[in-house]
Formats: structure tokens, C-alpha cells, sequence
């Protein structure tokens, strides 16, 4: 197991951070910029950068967001959001993000995902993963798109399996049983997928105490973890959340 990292997530919308339960009853959350400088100070190893409402608006990420982003932080940003041509990719790396993610239009093209990783190299490729318990698919997770508002028949696990032989560098699975309520990873979920690839694995959603953190890595196999909640409500700092693991002899950089 190598070094354990943290992520805090912008969820982006109308210029601002926003925080959602199950991707609905969304609450302001703060400035993107200053966020982003307080996250980069407080120790956060990569951040990531959600434009939710791009695919549901019909139009792609806000490359003036990237920009004012990135202008303030040096670690790793992974931006997401209305990604869905590659010329999109260049855009958004061009505007100062490091990797992009892409969900729907991954789901919709998978062909986009080896060109993408031909093209920029695996390592700025991040397939996010959104799924919610269908005990009708095979794995009992069943992929959503465009935010959480469409499922679309297909096994979330598999799809993994799949985005990793496209050619995909990361994936970050989201269950919407669990994002925003505080009450834990959906560790099956993320095992899950964890168990499916050999390539690092973002838990995402549902984090609320500092147990979660430590659960998400030894029960769910995440290399990375993400929060939004806790650290934009600052009911957890990240240099609390590292200290913890490192206590429970996890290794991070500190």
C-alpha cells in the first residue's frame, strides 16, 4: 500500500462551491478560490473540481473556473464536469488542470476514453463512476449518468473493468446512497471497484467522521480520498484527517 492521499472536492455551481445530499437539496458553500488556497495550505494533496451542472445544463465545464482555480495552488486539480470531446480535454488542460474526469459522455462514447488516453497519456484520465444498489445487476450496482438522474441498465463494476482496459488512470467511484450524508463510504461499493482494477481508486461520497477516512483504504482498498462536507464545514481539517491515518500506521504525507 503506498501513501495515502486527500482530496477535497469543489462541487461547482454558478461560479460558486456547493454541497448536495444524493446529488439534490444543494447548499452554498463558499468561495471556489478560496477554498481551493485554504485546502492547498491546510495540506490537501490533490483537489478536485466538479462542474455539476454542466451535462444537465447541455454545455461544458466553465474553463474560467479552472483558471481562477489553478492560478491559486500547486498540487494536482482534477476537473470534471461537460467533459465529452477531446478537444474539451485540451481546453481544460490547457486552463491549468493536471487531469480530467469524465462520466457521461464516457458512458455514452466509450471510444473517447482510448483516444483521451492515447492522446494526453493514462495519467490525466479519471473515469468517474456514479451508481446506485440494483440487485438486478450482476455486481447489485447499477451505473447512472448526467448527474445522478439517469440509470442506464449497465453493471457499474463492470464498466470499471472496462474503463481500466480502455485505458483510464483513475477511477473515482461516487454511490449516491451515500453522497453527502456523513455517514461513511459505501465501502462495498468502493471495494467493489477496488477489487475490479489495478489502478488507484478515488472513494468518494459519504464521508463524515475520521473513522471513514481509515475504513475507505483497509475495508474499501481506495488510494485516494475524497471529501467535500466535512472540510467545506470544517467539521474535519485535512492535517486532523492525516494525522489520524498516520496514527493508525497508514502512510501519508504529512
Amino acid at each position: 500500500m503506498g501513501t495515502i492521499k486527500i482530496m477535497p472536492c469543489l462541487d461547482m455551481k454558478e461560479g460558486r462551491v456547493v454541497k448536495g445530499i444524493h446529488f439534490v437539496n444543494i447548499k452554498d458553500a463558499g468561495d471556489p478560490v478560496q477554498n481551493a488556497a485554504f485546502y492547498e495550505k491546510e495540506g490537501a494533496d490533490e483537489l478536485a473540481m466538479l462542474d455539476i451542472a454542466a451535462t444537465l445544463e447541455n454545455r461544458k465545464t466553465r474553463l474560467e473556473w479552472v483558471k481562477n482555480v489553478s492560478a491559486v495552488i500547486k498540487i494536482p486539480l482534477t476537473v470534471g464536469g461537460g467533459i465529452s470531446t477531446l478537444e474539451d480535454i485540451e481546453l481544460v488542460l490547457k486552463a491549468g488542470a493536471d487531469k480530467v474526469s469524465m462520466n457521461s459522455a464516457a458512458v455514452k462514447n466509450p471510444d473517447l476514453v482510448k483516444q483521451a488516453s492515447k492522446q494526453f497519456g493514462n495519467d490525466k484520465i479519471t473515469i468517474a463512476i456514479d451508481a446506485r444498489r440494483n440487485k438486478t445487476m450482476s455486481s447489485g450496482f447499477e451505473l447512472v449518468v448526467s448527474g445522478g438522474t439517469k440509470p442506464v441498465g449497465k453493471d457499474a463494476v463492470a464498466w470499471a473493468t472496462q474503463c481500466q482496459e480502455l485505458g483510464a488512470g483513475v477511477i473515482l467511484p461516487t454511490s449516491m446512497d451515500g453522497d453527502g450524508t456523513q455517514t461513511g463510504y459505501d465501502l462495498e461499493f468502493t471495494k467493489a471497484i477496488s477489487d475490479a482494477v489495478n489502478l488507484p481508486v478515488v472513494a468518494s461520497g459519504g464521508a463524515g467522521k475520521l473513522e471513514h477516512f481509515y475504513e475507505a483504504v483497509i475495508k474499501g482498498g481506495a488510494q485516494v480520498l475524497l471529501a467535500a462536507s466535512v472540510f467545506h464545514y470544517r467539521t474535519l481539517r485535512i492535517t486532523e484527517v492525516k494525522e489520524y491515518l498516520r496514527k493508525k500506521g497508514l502512510k501519508v504525507n504529512l
